[in-house]
């Protein structure tokens, strides 16, 4: 039984020999600075396994610098590291990085903790011990984030006298003040625009604009509203934008009548 002439078999060959393969798929990489050996080493084993591109570093000094060298696109940070602690290594990056996606690992786990590490730039924070499968989770929500990051549709938002420059990070108020915004503000002041004129609990702002549980204390959401209405109010004691509901959360206007006048 003949399936096809010769000549249309060798046509075949050729076309399939001109056939352009696709490119293969850039690998996301992860740095881990992690100073214990068996979660270093388990750590990167399951990464890879998840198709990940992986390096480590046994220091906070020796993570920093590949950091510089290397460009990942995610760091797994613990806290107690030698030579350079990772809170002095999240602030020596986010003075040049301010949208590398940051995930702190660590067996410091208070509320104050968590809170110096938002204060400071952290993306996300898992206590010491972890599951694996929510690490890998938390992991791959940090990466997707980035890339919304990267694709950011409005640059600029306004509201009263106040601008939010997106990109740059930066607050104007009036014509004259700048106010430089860290990473976690901005999430959270986006979360405010996204939701605006709706009654948000503490809660909720926590755990969607964050990605953190219940557990964790609200009052972090409280330091954030503190330091806006400084930046942003005219009077800090009589709110018109970022507005407290006692006992349920808080709500954003962006027009007030005070604005129009």
């Amino acid at each position: 039984m003949v399936f096809c002439k010769l000549s249309t078999f060798g046509n075949f060959i050729k076309t399939a020999k001109n056939l352009k393969k696709p490119k293969p798929k850039k690998l996301k990489k992860i740095l881990i600075i992690e100073d214990d050996k068996h979660i270093l080493e388990a750590l990167k084993v399951n990464l890879e396994l998840q198709n990940y591109k992986v390096k480590t570093s046994e220091s906070g000094l020796k993570g920093f610098l590949e950091w510089q060298n290397w460009h990942p696109d995610l760091i797994v940070l613990d806290i107690m590291l030698p030579e350079l602690d990772g809170i002095s290594v999240l602030k020596k990056i986010r003075e040049k990085d301010i949208k590398i996606p940051i995930l702190i690992l660590s067996a410091k786990s208070s509320s104050k903790d968590i809170i110096t590490g938002l204060t400071y730039g952290v993306d996300d924070y898992l206590a010491k011990p972890f599951d694996l499968d929510e690490f890998f989770l938390r992991v791959k929500r940090l990466i997707l984030k980035s890339s919304w990051y990267k694709e950011e549709e409005k640059e600029v938002f306004s509201f009263g006298k106040n601008q939010i420059n997106f990109r740059d990070l930066k607050a104007f108020v009036g014509s004259k003040q700048e106010i430089n915004l860290t990473k976690q503000e901005v999430k959270l002041l986006k979360f405010f625009i996204k939701n605006k004129k709706k009654i948000l609990s503490r809660e909720e702002i926590l755990k969607s604009a964050f990605g953190y549980e219940k557990k964790i204390t609200t009052r972090t959401i409280d330091n954030f509203i503190v330091r806006f209405r400084k930046y942003f109010e005219k009077n800090p004691k009589k709110p018109i934008h970022f507005c407290s509901l006692r006992s349920i959360g808080y709500l954003f206007n962006q027009d007030t009548k005070e604005d129009k006048v």
